[in-house]
């Protein structure tokens, strides 16, 4: 994986200023440093500038970046983020078109490919990438992302320059673009957030290329559009050919995503899906004479502390130890201490550019820093919730017939800390109740769909344009925080595209959770864990750490000059401080509750500061 970023300009001639704007694009490199810690480049033309912090995973040495090709007198050149995962299937392709390539690279491929066939060549793809392409003999700038949007880009618009980047702080490392939030950035963190609405970049003007979408910059103007999107159509097959089909593309997508020049490892939680995912990594490994290695997380002294719920109904560790036998890996057990995650949520911060997930977020990035220091590259079980319906809000009837987002069900616990000033001017409820509408609006329909399976239908497309998104996010930037690229199978675009119209009496079969998915995965787990009952990312319930929160936000609530108070109420605050926790009743996703409020308002406040807001 890799940091791309650069800027184009239709009139302005860079070469003027050559040693300033080969400067700017250093900047914008070196923020996104941590993407890429291998290797670096820019180019420069009189249009377009163009910046790569790479990291080496496919031909180490002949990968670099920005690539330039020229072809029948037409020169192109490309920065690129991401893996494509059926590179040697393009490349053979474009040889029997004449092509010829000097690398191994994938970067080579899809810059041929491109220059080939344009647009028609990406949907042809299967990886996650976000790249730009600039083609100087049609002065043309293409701005491409993954269909499920798994690598991030983000743009914006100075005037009529365009600047580009992986990541925000790439885009604010060039001196023009201003880090200002309006009402719909506020509304994003506090109504919607850690979510974010397709293509919002939360600051003003910032915008994010959306999934399966490209942006076309020429002199005539700039337009965006779709490369890739869902199709709804009747499902036809039986259910045993269902069952048999979703095992082929689950083994396919694992085996074709453990492609790399450097060693891979799984992350393991004794749920079906990482297991599932490592039981075909062991199994290809094997073939090779090799043992997976596998790690999986969890807290200091959780078997004391955990309390059951009904959103986390067991501790992962036994399940992990069945796993570790039955795989045969070598495994890392690691654990995050109260004062580790708390550290965490500042640099979680940083790595997103955003407040995130709270502690949920800040554990994941302290994992990966420990993951980073043996591997560049992982594989994981996220997606498939979203993808098979292993959520609540797939089953739970007040929760499927909420016309909400069914993650943030109610808004209450959302304003309870905010000072009604702020609130008035937030109008917080319609912009939440429009963003949800804007959503239904764009579901796929399929005519077919009785009025219950329109609406699993809804649901799952809300699943996989928003929650995913989150999830997705925090996998990115939590691992490439550290430079280790994070893989996800289930987010295949042929495991999406065919499930999406599989029926629910399919998916959940006999009204087992994601049934569809662990009959797939016969023979490949043992049942104890083919069947474990779902159990999400562990979470500390050690009250120790929710006193070393509250201290911390004590501390900040003291500072007269800490930015996130002109919009909190200090005695609700206050008040809220001295109740008990009810981890229970989380007021996004399944995990943040009572404690993930105050570390979200306290990460809030780190960005705010980071960014002078």
């Amino acid at each position: 994986m890799c940091g791309i970023a650069g800027f184009y300009h239709k009139e302005k001639d860079y070469r003027e200023r050559s040693e300033y704007y080969r400067s700017l694009l250093t900047a914008m490199h070196e923020a996104l440093w941590h993407r890429g810690p291998d290797d670096e480049g820019i180019y420069l033309s009189k249009h377009c500038g163009l910046a790569h912090s790479r990291l080496s995973i496919i031909d180490i040495a002949g990968g670099h970046q920005p690539m330039i090709r020229n072809r029948n007198g037409r020169t192109c050149a490309i920065v690129y983020n991401g893996e494509l995962y059926n590179t040697r299937e393009l490349r053979e392709m474009l040889q029997k078109m004449g092509c010829q390539f000097t690398t191994t690279s994938d970067t080579e491929v899809i810059l041929t490919g491109v220059m080939e066939l344009g647009i028609e060549f990406v949907k042809k793809m299967n990886g996650i990438f976000a790249f730009a392409l600039w083609d100087t003999k049609e002065q043309k700038l293409y701005l491409f992302r993954d269909p499920m949007g798994v690598k991030p880009l983000f743009y914006t618009w100075c005037g009529e320059e365009l600047i580009f980047a992986s990541e925000l702080k790439g885009i604010f490392a060039h001196p023009l673009p201003k880090p200002e939030v309006d009402r719909e950035g506020w509304n994003e963190i506090f109504g919607i957030g850690p979510a974010r609405s397709g293509g919002c970049g939360i600051f003003k003007g910032v915008h994010e290329v959306l999934p399966g979408e490209y942006l076309l910059c020429t002199r005539e103007g700039c337009r965006s559009g779709k490369y890739w999107e869902l199709q709804s159509h009747p499902h036809t097959d039986s259910y045993e050919k269902t069952v048999e089909t979703v095992s082929q593309l689950v083994y396919e997508a694992v085996a074709r995503q453990m492609i790399s020049d450097v060693p891979i490892c799984t992350f393991l939680s004794g749920g079906v899906d990482s297991s599932l995912v490592s039981s075909v990594c062991a199994s290809e490994l094997k073939k090779q004479g090799k043992q997976l290695t596998t790690y999986s997380f969890d807290f200091v002294d959780n078997a004391k502390n955990f309390k059951k719920n009904d959103f986390q109904p067991s501790q992962d560790r036994p399940y992990v130890e069945k796993m570790v036998e039955y795989l045969g890996s070598e495994h890392h057990f690691l654990e995050c201490n109260n004062e580790q995650q708390i550290a965490m949520l500042t640099d979680s911060v940083k790595a997103h550019d955003l407040p995130a997930m709270a502690d949920v977020d800040s554990s994941m990035l302290y994992f990966c820093s420990k993951v980073a220091k043996n591997h560049k590259v992982t594989l994981t079980g996220e997606c498939a919730d979203e993808i098979f319906g292993g959520y609540p809000w797939f089953h739970k009837k007040e929760m499927l017939e909420s016309e909400t987002f069914p993650w943030t069900m109610d808004l209450t616990p959302r304003k309870q800390l905010l000072s009604e000033e702020f609130l008035d001017f937030l109008n917080m409820d319609e912009y939440v109740k429009a963003a949800y509408h804007k959503s239904i609006a764009e579901v796929p329909k399929c005519p077919e769909d009785t009025a219950e399976e329109a609406r699993r239908r809804e649901i799952s497309y809300l699943n996989m344009k928003w929650f995913m998104q989150t999830l997705l996010n925090r996998m990115d930037r939590t691992g490439m925080y550290w430079g280790l690229e994070a893989r996800v199978p289930f987010a295949d675009v042929k495991i999406v595209q065919y499930v999406w119209n599989v029926p629910w009496e399919m998916k959940a079969k006999d009204d087992v959770v994601k049934n569809l998915l662990r009959q797939a995965g016969r023979g490949k787990l043992p049942n104890e864990v083919l069947f474990r009952r779902k159990s999400p990312y562990p979470k500390t319930y050690d009250p120790k750490y929710e006193t070393l929160l509250k201290n911390m936000f004590q501390e900040m609530l003291s500072d007269a000059q800490a930015p996130v108070l002109r919009f909190l109420d200090k005695q609700k605050l206050q008040s809220f401080m001295e109740q008990s926790s009810d981890y229970g009743k989380p007021w996004y996703g399944q995990l943040m509750a009572g404690p993930q409020m105050l570390a979200y308002l306290f990460q809030v406040n780190e960005w705010m500061k980071q960014y002078h807001i």
